[in-house]
């Protein structure tokens, strides 16, 4: 399927990934409107440390291990992407630190992916990694958006608004789409809890321990539990105790402060990396299911659903992120 530049075309969810489609799409003179039900900011994408990370997703996760080469081309769209909107990009890499055998483990796990490192004051340190602060950057996207005659509708999309688009994107991450795509239900709910703290480091490098890493800030981000097959937005203290207590031993400052938590729920294919691409279901395309990735990966699925539109050739990464591909075996 092809459309017109011009053609009306909706985006089902404002987090990172479906405002960075809606501005792309806008910037490529689509007329787009971008439906959320929730207040602006009150997402997954916003509880979230806004991580360009590719190497300690890699590193850390071992879903993404696999997938480095294209977190890496994931990351190097944000420049670009980035230029002209108030967004700055953070990038003051990646500390590791904590027991000295499970340094080794974590610099055996550098050296096995290829990737550079140094030994700093006891410490491993990466310069690759860069991250956004989530919310300002959710605003700015949706200024930048609204600037270039986006329209928001504060209302959850359903089947019945398809007769007013030529195409609708679903970014919902792992809210309910409402039946619109049958390649939705190879997603499985990850419910994140993220601890913000009143004092703490407020620049500098993301700091990586055990169980834990703490990401700085005006309110430093300690991060992040992935609880899975849960979707409920409860607050559970007995699980972020330990994210608490890990951060405490990276830096005991964070004894005397005062917590508060985030939580938010994210949608993660069987591979860990999203759905991107037309559904069976005419008209819909598929843009989901980053697990912990949506900020990083929102560039490149924003070029993939803007290539599909228009009919251009998505290029190499369409095929591991191919919408159909779990529905197909």
């Amino acid at each position: 399927m092809e459309t017109k530049p011009r053609a009306r075309v909706a985006v089902a969810g404002a987090g990172a990934i479906g405002s960075a489609v809606a501005l792309t799409l806008s910037r490529a003179q689509f007329d787009v409107t971008l439906f959320d039900p929730d207040p602006a900011g009150d997402n997954a994408s916003s509880v979230a440390a806004g991580m360009l990370a590719p190497v300690a997703e890699a590193v850390f996760d071992p879903v993404s291990t696999p997938h480095l080469a294209v977190l890496r081309r994931a990351r190097d769209l944000w420049p670009a992407f980035a230029e002209g909107l108030d967004l700055p990009i953070l990038r003051e890499g990646l500390r590791v630190e904590g027991r000295a055998a499970w340094l080794a483990d974590i610099a055996a796990r550098f050296e096995a992916l290829g990737v550079p490192f140094q030994r700093l004051d006891g410490a491993l340190v990466d310069a690759e990694d860069w991250r956004v602060e989530a919310r300002p950057a959710l605003a700015a996207l949706r200024a930048a958006f609204e600037a270039l005659g986006g329209r928001l509708q504060p209302r959850a999309f359903v089947a019945e608004d398809l007769k007013a688009f030529t195409a609708v994107v679903l970014a919902t991450g792992a809210a309910d789409a409402g039946g619109l795509a049958p390649e939705l239900a190879a997603l499985t709910p990850i419910k994140g809890q993220i601890l913000r703290a009143d004092r703490g480091p407020a620049t500098g490098p993301v700091i990586r321990g055990e169980g834990v890493y703490i990401c700085p800030g005006e309110r430093p981000a300690i991060g992040a539990t992935m609880e899975t097959g849960r979707d409920d937005l409860t607050i559970d203290p007995s699980v972020t105790e330990a994210l608490r207590a890990a951060a405490i031993r990276l830096r005991p400052e964070l004894a005397e402060a005062v917590l508060t938590t985030e939580v938010g729920v994210r949608a993660a294919t069987p591979d860990g990396l999203p759905l991107v691409g037309w559904s069976a279901t005419p008209g819909v395309m598929l843009a989901v299911g980053a697990r912990r990735n949506g900020w990083l990966l929102a560039p490149l699925v924003a070029d993939l659903v803007a290539s599909y539109l228009k009919g251009d050739n998505p290029g190499p990464d369409a095929a591991l992120f191919d919408a159909r591909r779990f529905s197909r075996t």
